[in-house]
């Protein structure tokens, strides 16, 4: 059984140890967007799905705030919401559901101490889970399963618990379990409180509470059709005889996984997931820096590092806001944090905590917390800011992209706009902007085909620039590293084929793959890298 630390203990707990900072991540139409409105909706945050409770008033607000999230359905940026249940406060950072938008979620999930994986009952493990999985494995980030819809027609529980588990080679236990499925769903076996949840009528909420001590005393319950509960009975017995008991240390080092069964749309194991979370999701752990530096979250010194900067949340302000992880020490509203990269200190005036594209000025956060700090292109992806040391937090990468476009104007008046709205975007991850040595039009790399849409719908919309892509000759693009002359050297003899990125770095642009592996041959003294820490 868990066991959540008492609201009195909670008091004598400082207060990084009463976060928890997690993310959301699942294939598209898991059901992630509405997961993330239940745990709100579970938390006391909103009255219902979508809506804020905000000084007496209810505003509406959704995860998804940009407009072609709105139009298709997906999400395509990290949203940041903070909300608090029975004394311990909840950072939800929801994750780009679409596997175009790899490379924001890579460093979503750096920001994160925990991970909630989405399953769908009916599909289980689909690519784009897995694939964020083992970003998450990389870094042995611990993992909540929540199997989702298991009010619709879904694969047998074992089964899906089978594939899950070989599919990841990851260890599960299972913390709740369904009573039926799809059309014979009736309620939930809470096995870390030993309860089981119905609902009074077919279809209806899970108001109905009924305590046990073994599963099988649940045998013979009214209300619930006798082959629907001794079936699940029957198999929750057998996974719970051949599946390992939960253990709180394999799932901090992410070797195991509790599961919740359950169904977002009709809140039903969402706020056993909360608990989840508040019971046994971990507290702001340590975090690694270069030289061998690792920042404890109890240091007294405020340290953080920007995951993820985003312009223009708000259009009728331009703004643009850096999202900040803190990782120790007790931060606090117009204190100057020094930025290693400027060389400088700056005020920090306006902090702002999230829900969505709703904001509050913060005056005071602590490590696990996340902060927006509103600036006029001082703070980028991976910054780190500290009170006076110079410290640099590792795991922000900038990956090599797999399509490129050259960019044109339709009208060349507005070529400074551009020049200002793509380096915006590259700043927010949204795309690599690189500038060809021979070509004055710039170059724009993505990872997938839907980051070229948003960012023309966003440059015509946010910057009153409409753009068109052209096709070019390359076909991928690597950073060129090794001694400054030979770099020139090889920079001269391939004057048609490489550009500068946003800090000036050297990218050479293979036109095929044939072609790259001849130069890696060619220059065996360079190293064309896919993969490189943000400067």
């Amino acid at each position: 059984m868990l066991d959540q630390t008492p609201n009195a203990a909670l008091a004598d707990l400082p207060d990084f140890a009463r976060r928890r900072t997690f993310a959301i991540i699942s294939h598209p139409d898991a059901g992630k967007t509405t997961l993330t409105e239940k745990l709100l909706l579970a938390s006391g945050a909103i009255r219902m799905a979508g809506h804020v409770k905000a000084r007496g008033e209810r505003r509406r607000t959704r995860s998804d705030w940009m407009e072609i999230e709105q139009q298709r359905g997906i999400s395509v940026t990290s949203s940041v919401m903070t909300f608090e249940r029975d004394g311990i406060v909840f950072n939800l950072l929801d994750t780009p559901g679409h596997s175009d938008f790899s490379e924001d979620t890579y460093r979503t999930l750096s920001a994160v101490d925990a991970a909630v994986m989405v399953i769908d009952a009916a599909k289980g493990i689909e690519s784009q889970t897995r694939k964020l999985f083992e970003v998450c494995r990389l870094r042995d980030i611990p993992i909540f399963t929540f199997v989702n819809k298991v009010d619709r027609e879904s694969l047998d529980p074992i089964a899906l618990m089978d594939e899950v588990s070989s599919t990841l080679a990851l260890d599960l236990t299972p913390l709740t379990w369904p009573i039926g499925m799809g059309v014979d769903f009736r309620g939930l076996i809470d096995i870390a409180n030993k309860r089981a949840l119905l609902a009074t009528e077919r279809g209806g909420p899970l108001v109905r509470e009924v305590p046990f001590e073994t599963p099988e005393d649940l045998i013979g319950l009214d209300g619930v059709e006798e082959r629907i509960l001794n079936e699940a009975v029957e198999s929750l017995t057998l996974a719970l005889g051949v599946l390992p008991p939960f253990d709180l240390a394999a799932f901090r080092e992410g070797h195991l996984s509790p599961v919740y069964f359950g169904s977002a749309l009709k809140e039903a194991g969402v706020a056993e997931l909360l608990f989840g979370l508040g019971s046994v999701g971990p507290s702001p752990l340590p975090r690694s820096a270069a030289g061998d530096r690792t920042v404890e979250p109890a240091e007294d010194l405020v340290s953080g590092f920007v995951f993820k900067v985003q312009a223009n949340m708000d259009p009728n302000h331009r703004d643009r806001v850096a999202f900040v992880r803190l990782c120790s020490g007790r931060f606090k509203r117009g204190m100057k944090l020094f930025n290693p990269r400027e060389k400088r200190n700056m005020a920090i005036a306006n902090p702002i905590f999230f829900f969505a594209q709703e904001r509050e000025t913060v005056d005071e956060a602590v490590a696990g917390d996340i902060i927006g700090i509103p600036n006029h292109g001082m703070l980028r992806v991976g910054d780190t800011l500290s009170e006076g040391e110079s410290i640099k937090f590792e795991g922000l990468p900038d990956f090599a992209p797999e399509i490129l476009r050259r960019v044109l104007l339709s009208d060349p008046m507005k070529a400074k706009q551009l020049q200002k709205a793509l380096q915006d975007m590259a700043e927010e991850g949204v795309v690599q902007v690189l500038k060809p040595v021979s070509d004055p039009a710039p170059i724009v790399g993505v990872v997938g085909t839907l980051q070229l849409d948003v960012l023309a719908a966003r440059l015509e919309k946010e910057y009153g620039v409409p753009i068109r892509y052209e096709t070019t000759s390359f076909v991928t693009a690597r950073w060129i590293v090794g001694e400054r002359a030979e770099v020139e050297r090889f920079l001269e003899l391939n004057r048609s084929s490489t550009a500068r990125d946003r800090d000036d770095a050297p990218v050479y642009l293979a036109r095929s793959q044939w072609v790259l592996d001849r130069a890696i041959e060619e220059w065996p003294k360079l190293k064309f890298v896919a993969v490189k820490e943000r400067a």
